[in-house]
């Protein structure tokens, strides 16, 4: 068998070995779950599975509707969530683990001038040609360690959010609440993912209600060991995550989990 394995790589040929095992990067390492596994009460928005995030179409790795995070991230959370509902309130996460084929996407994606439709929502203000000079996007995401998640806050009864439809009408992720897309989250005074100085957490054109949302989520966060993004609201890396500097890039799938 090897030697025929050997023969057909030396002439260019195409190989699959039954019982080889996976391949490289499509199984999680040891520790990761499912976040609903571990805090169901968590509320998912995971933009990145669908076409309602700042490239406008499914991220390359996200292959289903889940939460992938290491288990001291899960158990981080679920104490976030308890907390949470001491206020009336629920987390929602956006997007948890990243692999490296959607950061990937993303630097393809920023190289494509031409590739502008959902600027008016995400970055109205920014040319997309400065999306890595000022910090929007990067090469390396710390998302593909496992270690990072980006959350939000909603009414713990809020009803299920209206489906984004492509092609409707984009409203600037800085415009109020109540002109911008509805996603059940509190006012945090800017919309997920919006490339704009208002998202950063210490913006000084907020409203009283918009900075008190954001330093709940920021206290409740820091609370459970975790650390916000200045640039971020909605960012937050955990602070003793188990796979600091590593960047994997299974897909984000539940089959990829180890068990």
């Amino acid at each position: 068998m090897r030697r025929a394995v050997a023969m057909a790589v030396a002439l260019g040929v195409a190989v699959t070995v039954t019982g080889a095992g996976p391949r490289p990067e499509e199984s999680a390492p040891s520790g990761f779950v499912a976040l609903s596994d571990v805090a169901p009460g968590v509320v998912r928005e995971m933009r990145y599975t669908g076409p309602h995030n700042f490239v406008g179409t499914r991220i390359d790795g996200y292959v289903e509707d889940v939460c992938l995070v290491t288990r001291p991230v899960a158990r981080a959370l679920r104490g976030v969530q308890r907390a949470a509902l001491r206020h009336g309130l629920a987390v929602q996460v956006y997007d948890c683990y990243r692999p490296q084929r959607a950061v990937d996407h993303f630097v393809r994606w920023a190289a494509e001038a031409e590739r502008r439709r959902m600027k008016a929502e995400f970055y109205p203000r920014v040319a997309k040609d400065r999306l890595f000079a000022e910090g929007y996007i990067a090469r390396r995401s710390g998302h593909s360690s496992g270690g990072t998640v980006d959350v939000t806050l909603v009414p713990r009864s809020a009803p299920p959010a209206r489906p984004y439809v492509p092609g409707e009408r984009l409203v600037p992720c800085f415009a109020p609440r109540v002109a911008r897309f509805p996603d059940r989250s509190v006012d945090m005074g800017t919309g997920y993912d919006c490339f704009d100085a208002k998202a950063h957490t210490a913006h000084a054109g907020l409203t009283g209600e918009q900075r008190a949302n954001r330093l709940l989520l920021r206290r409740l966060m820091e609370g459970a060991g975790f650390e916000n993004l200045p640039q971020e609201w909605w960012h937050f890396t955990y602070r003793n995550e188990p796979y600091p500097g590593r960047r994997f890039d299974f897909p984000v799938s539940r089959s990829a989990l180890s068990g």
